[in-house]
């Protein structure tokens, strides 16, 4: 990827400030699953991928959930195209569609069951549909 220079001082300050964890969607949905009693673990390595991240995993059901933001992944309904350096973003948000889809089929290869869920997605629906995989792929791993 080309180096380009930012278009202000203030949108590459902003931009470095951009949380790749513990977003506010993300501990709201950990908040609910903790507080219902499941344990899981945070930003686990993907197995076989060192530099990526399930942001919540549930290493014995194999379950990893990852909760997307809508600008950085590629949101259907809330994505938005930056205009300044608009080539140098097209290509960098591309990568990171594409990055996702490979992490995915990854994990999916391993046997592990991946949910993904968009930014705005209500927390009370996420966690309710987490809780009903793990339990599945509890259950399911019990009788194998």
């Amino acid at each position: 990827m080309s180096t380009v220079k930012p278009s202000s001082p203030q949108v590459s300050a902003r931009m470095s400030r951009q949380a790749s964890r513990d977003t506010t969607p993300e501990v709201a949905v950990r908040k609910l699953l903790h507080a219902a009693g499941y344990r899981y673990r945070l930003n686990e390595r993907v197995p076989g991928m060192s530099r990526r991240t399930i942001d919540i995993a549930f290493t014995r059901a194999k379950v990893a959930v990852m909760i997307d933001g809508c600008f950085w992944h590629g949101c259907p309904d809330h994505a938005t195209q930056p205009k300044a350096n608009s080539e140098w973003w097209r290509t960098k948000l591309d990568r990171n569609i594409a990055r996702d889809l490979e992490t995915t089929r990854h994990l999916l290869a391993a046997g592990w069951t991946v949910l993904r869920f968009w930014e705005h997605e209500p927390p009370v629906g996420v966690a309710e549909r987490v809780a009903e995989v793990v339990d599945r792929e509890r259950r399911g791993r019990r009788t194998r």
